[in-house]
């Protein structure tokens, strides 16, 4: 097999191209640098910059304030909370008082263990106590706090003698009734009776004979609850009681002409029940100056008049 030969071919040479001038250097300018130069400030540079700057502390003073904003936000939620939480705590100690209190009220007024078992009676003498105790057996077993006083009044209301009352209720079982007794300022002679008296003219008790200690009280065409009896109950009601005790007798036929007669046997001419208190001052004095200077006398004294007293001799 025959071997192949390399054959070589050879190119023409191309003639040279004519070399072309050198580029002349560009003219400096005679500041001796180009604008562009990075070593060279200008204004405009240095506004962009200043520009930059504001720009980046806004930012950052805008990042400050947001930061800031997020702390007093974050105080405020907790303050809210913990006020939250001090209402929420309030409101719940509030209502579990409440929630006491109604039980105790509960207890107190439905519970057996606060139940009427005693009651008390004081300050009586002339009242029966023990009847005064059948009369309110109603209340006995009754809640303390549900003890009818309406029914109470009532009831003592059956008692003339009584003139007014206090209660006290005194757990877990007790009711204290203290009662104030009328007290008798005159007796009265009804027919053959004699009638013992309060101040209002109600009846305390009534004797075949004379009660002692009170004048007996004569009033005509009027019964103990008119004007002519409340006239003379003013007048014994404002004597001392030094005094009250030497009066014998109460006459008076109308309400302006009360006239006293005393044990000692002198007569006072009263007059209407009228400042009474200053007429017994009067009479006081009258009668002591009466006894300094002739005491066997008989005399009458007029107080009717309590700025101009009169002794007169019989």
């Amino acid at each position: 097999m025959p071997s192949a030969e390399k054959s070589t071919r050879t190119l023409p040479k191309l003639p040279s191209l004519p070399s072309l001038p050198a580029r002349p250097p560009r003219p400096t300018r005679e500041s001796g640098a180009e604008p562009s130069d990075p070593a060279v400030i200008t204004p405009a540079s240095t506004g962009a910059r200043d520009a930059r700057d504001r720009a980046r502390d806004a930012r950052r003073l805008a990042r400050r304030a947001a930061a800031a904003r997020r702390a007093v936000e974050r105080v405020e939620v907790r303050r809210f909370t913990r006020r939250s939480r001090h209402r929420r705590a309030a409101l719940i100690t509030a209502a579990a008082v409440v929630v006491a209190l109604v039980g105790s009220v509960a207890i107190a007024v439905f519970s057996p263990l606060l139940s009427l078992q005693t009651i008390t009676i004081e300050g009586t003498s002339r009242v029966d106590e023990k009847v005064v105790l059948k009369s309110l057996d109603s209340q006995i077993g009754k809640p303390l706090a549900l003890i009818d006083f309406a029914a109470v009044k009532s009831d003592l209301s059956e008692f003339p003698l009584i003139e007014s009352y206090v209660t006290e209720t005194m757990p877990p079982h007790t009711l204290v009734i203290r009662i104030t007794e009328r007290s008798p300022i005159a007796s009265v002679k009804i027919g053959k009776t004699f009638e013992l008296v309060d101040p209002a003219g109600v009846v305390i008790s009534s004797a075949t004979k004379r009660p002692a200690g009170v004048p007996v009280v004569k009033v005509t065409g009027d019964a103990l609850d008119g004007k002519v009896y409340r006239s003379t109950a003013e007048v014994l009601l404002a004597l001392p009681s030094q005094l009250l005790k030497r009066v014998n007798s109460v006459s008076a036929s109308t309400a302006d002409d009360v006239t006293l007669k005393l044990t000692t046997g002198e007569t006072v001419v009263w007059g209407s029940a009228d400042q009474s208190t200053k007429k017994a001052l009067l009479l006081t004095g009258l009668i002591k100056d009466h006894t300094a200077r002739d005491p066997d006398q008989a005399v009458e004294y007029d107080v009717s008049a309590p700025d101009n007293g009169i002794i007169r001799t019989k």
